[in-house]
């Protein structure tokens, strides 16, 4: 096979932050600047406790990846939603066995609408840069992101080593369990369906209406009415831990714990955090997998693409999905003793299974979820159960 030559590439550019005043949520900052100091770890932990099992979002700086890192992910990202259809196509998502590795091409309809979804996407793990480990080496990918596996690989890897594993550290302290408790779990050289994701937004009514990482293409105001001016419906994300770096175009919203939604500020260098749903359940809900939704960004920014660069991070494929042995779940009555003596790991959904169905349920559908279920309904995968709520 003869090698690739690494094309010249855009710069990626950042939009200008909104001027209009919005109801932003009052997020806890952790800054891991400060992780490896004298009662660095236990100092974060008690900053982050209220934030994870009451908000489920935070915003974490002090990362060490340099603005230039994360903009150079973001243009390689750009040059791939650019290509032809025919060529992004190549590598593609398959959702009928639950495969969330690839490109994923906007074709379902919004709820019972005539609408088609705005986003694309290309996830980087698997069929597309999977983990840089033994495990992924002979999946195929796009030819782009080959030539650029240099700069992908070692970003990769960095964002699990200087921020994935600094948090489970924490939360394991926050738990009362030993340090690497969620580490071991979530060890990023063992196979997992983490990926890294690009995401582009921009307005249907633009001529060229391609989308990068995973893009969001903004809308006509009327078709935005059409569904209540929500791009993606409020959800709950599948694994244990997601990662948006910097976004300026705003768009985001959580809903607090007084059931009310707020905007997600951008924070420049910073990474906005959200827990999921695999650590919801294995701590009883102690952590908190938060609802949070994609809406219609303000007037001075509806116009914009919204391109975005995420981190999705899945518990182990051979991790059995129980309860964690913390005393804490047992102080909060959560966890019985019994539970705690004997878990139930033979027949325990692992990782994999309980990823792959989650996608396959979600994703292989000709129409999107919408708010048109109750509160009361779960998905369920032998032992585990989660919310299966559209808001």
């Amino acid at each position: 096979m003869p090698a690739l030559t690494k094309p010249s590439i855009e710069s990626f550019d950042h939009p200008s932050e909104t001027c209009v005043p919005l109801d932003w949520a009052p997020l806890a900052m952790i800054d891991l600047s400060t992780f490896d100091g004298p009662n660095g770890k236990e100092e974060l932990a008690q900053t982050l406790k209220n934030a994870l099992t009451k908000w489920g979002f935070w915003v974490v700086t002090g990362t060490g990846i340099d603005a230039e890192e994360v903009d150079r992910q973001l243009a390689i990202g750009k040059a791939f939603f650019k290509q032809s259809l025919e060529e992004k196509r190549k590598v593609a998502c398959d959702f009928s066995v639950g495969n969330y590795f690839g490109y994923r091409e906007p074709t379902r309809f919004i709820g019972s609408t005539d609408l088609k979804e705005n986003m694309e996407m290309v996830v980087l793990t698997f069929l597309n840069i999977p983990k840089y480990t033994s495990d992924y080496a002979s999946v195929p990918r796009h030819d782009l992101i080959n030539t650029f596996e240099d700069e992908i690989a070692p970003f990769h890897r960095k964002v699990w080593t200087n921020i994935i594993r600094k948090l489970f550290i924490l939360f394991a302290i926050i738990l009362e369990l030993p340090e690497d408790y969620f580490v071991n779990q979530h060890r990023y050289d063992s196979p997992s369906e983490d990926h890294l994701r690009y995401v582009r937004a921009r307005p249907a009514f633009l001529e060229d209406c391609e989308l990068v990482q995973m893009i969001y293409h903004p809308r006509t105001p009327d078709e935005d009415k059409k569904i209540g001016e929500q791009w993606v419906a409020g959800h709950t994300d599948f694994g244990s831990l997601t990662l948006l770096f910097s976004q300026r175009v705003a768009a985001l919203q959580v809903r607090t714990p007084d059931n009310e939604w707020k905007w997600i500020k951008p924070v420049d260098g910073g990474v906005v955090c959200n827990a999921a749903d695999t650590l919801s359940f294995v701590t009883k809900g102690y952590i908190k997998s938060a609802i949070h939704r994609v809406v219609r960004p303000p007037a001075d920014q509806a116009h914009l693409e919204r391109l975005g660069l995420f981190y999705f991070v899945r518990p182990g494929n051979d991790v059995p999905m129980v309860p964690v042995p913390s005393p804490v779940l047992v102080r909060e009555g959560l966890l019985t003793e019994e539970e705690l003596k004997t878990p139930d790991q033979e027949s325990a959904v692992t990782g994999a299974e309980y990823v792959r169905a989650r996608v396959k349920n979600v994703h292989n559908r000709k129409q999107t979820r919408g708010a048109d279920n109750t509160p009361s309904e779960v998905f369920r995968v032998k032992n585990l159960a989660v919310q299966d709520y559209y808001v």
